[in-house]
């Protein structure tokens, strides 16, 4: 943990700075709330925005919690999550796993670009962030509502993040990602490749850009609506507000990445029981 605080104080250590987050639902709050623990004791006021179909974001005297209505029930997001969670531990042929994750992405990329819808226009909820005068936007960009919000009032964006399918992330972050070196997700390749396995993980990078496309395209045309222009879901992250990406992996294997991608994957062990 501390080895972010220099990249999320985005002031000088003597100034407590005004941080808003809009986290991803699931584990990824776990870890995201011990960072925001650390902060907080550090003098950092921090705003909290969520959902009221939340399964884990509760209040705390860390931070102060908003929030909103979304068009569905607590209920169907954990169903959903509980489906993500077994389909990564399956032991199923590729092609299964593949057309399950698709599927489950998909379900769920609709669920949060509602909930996304739900808090953009939301009009109570846009007066406040405008209002409060925030230093700094801290998300999770898998669901880039943070990131629409944070091109809308002009704040700076910290990244929290494991990885987005298809490495828009990398792409995003103009980092090069060549599929004959770099493994492919569900590939199960090591970076040390023979040519089959080099042009698999190419045709496994080909599929990416067509599914990925489809999941995604929810969000690709809500922030265009929002934001009054036409981007993708690349172009949003690629913003220069996106400044720190802080990616909760090891550094597994020799892969190019830029100097403001910073693994931090032993915090996914701060708390029992927590996966990444």
């Amino acid at each position: 943990v501390a080895v972010l605080l220099p990249f999320l104080c985005c002031l000088s250590s003597a100034a407590a700075g005004k941080l808003l987050v809009i986290p991803m639902e699931g584990s990824p709050w776990l870890s995201m709330k011990e960072v925001l623990a650390k902060l907080s004791r550090r003098g950092h006021e921090i705003a909290v925005i969520a959902p009221d179909s939340t399964m884990l974001i509760d209040s705390s005297k860390v931070y102060e919690l908003k929030m909103y209505p979304v068009p569905f029930k607590k209920e169907e997001m954990e169903e959903l999550m509980h489906s993500l969670g077994a389909n990564c531990f399956s032991e199923e042929p590729f092609l299964i796993r593949f057309l399950n994750t698709w599927n489950n992405f998909r379900k769920s990329s609709a669920m949060f670009q509602a909930s996304c819808g739900s808090l953009l226009y939301n009009k109570e909820m846009m007066k406040y962030t405008e209002e409060s005068k925030f230093d700094a936007i801290f998300t999770d960009p898998l669901t880039p509502c943070g990131q629409i919000i944070a091109l809308h009032f002009s704040i700076p964006t910290v990244f929290f993040l494991r990885g987005i399918p298809c490495a828009i992330d990398i792409h995003a972050a103009q980092s090069p990602d060549p599929p004959s070196y770099v493994p492919r997700l569900f590939s199960l390749n090591t970076d040390h490749m023979m040519f089959s396995q080099r042009v698999k993980s190419f045709l496994i990078s080909i599929s990416e850009s067509f599914t990925c496309s489809i999941v995604f395209s929810p969000f690709e045309g809500l922030a265009s609506d929002f934001l009054q222009r036409p981007t993708t879901f690349t172009q949003l992250l690629s913003h220069l507000a996106g400044s720190i990406w802080l990616k909760r992996l090891d550094f597994d294997y020799p892969m190019p990445v830029m100097p403001n991608m910073i693994f931090i994957g032993g915090i996914n062990c701060g708390q029992k029981k927590c996966r990444n």
